[in-house]
Formats: C-alpha cells, sequence, structure tokens
C-alpha cells in the first residue's frame, strides 16, 4: 500500500498591504487620534497634558508631512515625536524646591487647628461610631456624614421620623461618653 504524496507547487508569499494611505494630514487626525492620545495619556498623568502632548507631537508631524514617504511608518513617527517631546518637557521642568539647613514654619490660618490632630479627631469619632449598635450607626451616617434630613434618613431606612429622633439623640449621648471624645465636649 502506497502512501499518497503532496506535489503542490510552493505558495508564493503573500504581498503585504501597505496599510492605510491617509490622503492628508487631517484625515490621518481624524482616523488616529484615539490611539494616539492613549499613547500620550500612557506618557503624563494627568488628561489635559495628555492632550497638549499630542498636540504637540502632531505639529512636529505636520511640519515633517511632506518629508515621511511610507505612511505604514505615521504612527511610529508620531509615537516618537510623543516620547521626545514627554522627555524634552521632563527634563525642562522648573524646579521649585531648594535645599535648606532649616525647614520653615507653616504658615497657619487664623483659626485652623493641626492637620494631625484633625485627623486624630475624625479617627477617635470612627472609632467610637462603630462601638454603637448598627442601627444607631446607620442613622448617625445617614444624619450627619451623608447630610440628609430626618425625614430622609426615616425614608431610607424605612423607619418613622421619631424613630429617627430619638435614635439619633441616644447615640449623640452614647458619643459624648465615649472617653476617647473627651476632649471634643
Amino acid at each position: 500500500m502506497t502512501t499518497p504524496v503532496c506535489t503542490s507547487a510552493p505558495t508564493a508569499a503573500v504581498p503585504v498591504s501597505p496599510g492605510p494611505a491617509y490622503p492628508s494630514f487631517s484625515a490621518y487626525v481624524r482616523h488616529r487620534r484615539p490611539v494616539l492620545l492613549r499613547t500620550a495619556r500612557s506618557l503624563t498623568a494627568n488628561p489635559s497634558d495628555a492632550e497638549d502632548l499630542l498636540q504637540t507631537a502632531l505639529a512636529k508631524t505636520y511640519a515633517a508631512w511632506e518629508r515621511i514617504e511610507d505612511q505604514r511608518a505615521l504612527d511610529g513617527y508620531v509615537r516618537r515625536a510623543l516620547l521626545n517631546t514627554r522627555t524634552s518637557q521632563w527634563r525642562k521642568r522648573k524646579v521649585d524646591e531648594f535645599a535648606c539647613g532649616e525647614l520653615p514654619e507653616p504658615e497657619a490660618e487664623p483659626g485652623s487647628a493641626d492637620p494631625a490632630e484633625q485627623q486624630a479627631l475624625r479617627d477617635a469619632m470612627w472609632r467610637a461610631i462603630t462601638k454603637l449598635p448598627a442601627r444607631q450607626r446607620a442613622m448617625v451616617v445617614l444624619r450627619y456624614y451623608e447630610d440628609l434630613s430626618e425625614a430622609q434618613t426615616a425614608e431610607v431606612l424605612g423607619v418613622s421620623v421619631g424613630t429617627v429622633k430619638s435614635a439619633v439623640s441616644r447615640a449623640l449621648g452614647k458619643l459624648r461618653e465615649d472617653a476617647e471624645l473627651g476632649c471634643v465636649r
């Protein structure tokens, strides 16, 4: 028994399409802007800076538009312009920090508390609130952190306004008695 042998002719190389040809610079920008903007956003933290970066790179591309012979290389050209422009911006950035032997005192506004003290107070308040029963805790959070009225709080929780008033009153009493919040009174 003989095995069939495949004797097909060698396949010819498949021609690579030259890619889309853009009749004008504006047609290229209209078609490729979203992709190029994503690239610019990956180079900067701020979306507005990314748009500015893309505009600068596109201006450089426009200046060289007539010299670019291979339209398949347009995206690569713009990406390189994005990267070079971003690198130049980074190198030229203005440094507003100066080394000094002694740190200056922060200028505090009259009546403003120390941020560390404010954070410590917020932390203490949350610890005290977590000690409340779940229903009272929910009412205090809705009432004072979410800034809902008594009627709105009652509607959200499906209870009467009187229940909200009495439960919040008891919760505030417990918070006033909390030893950790003793300095707040």
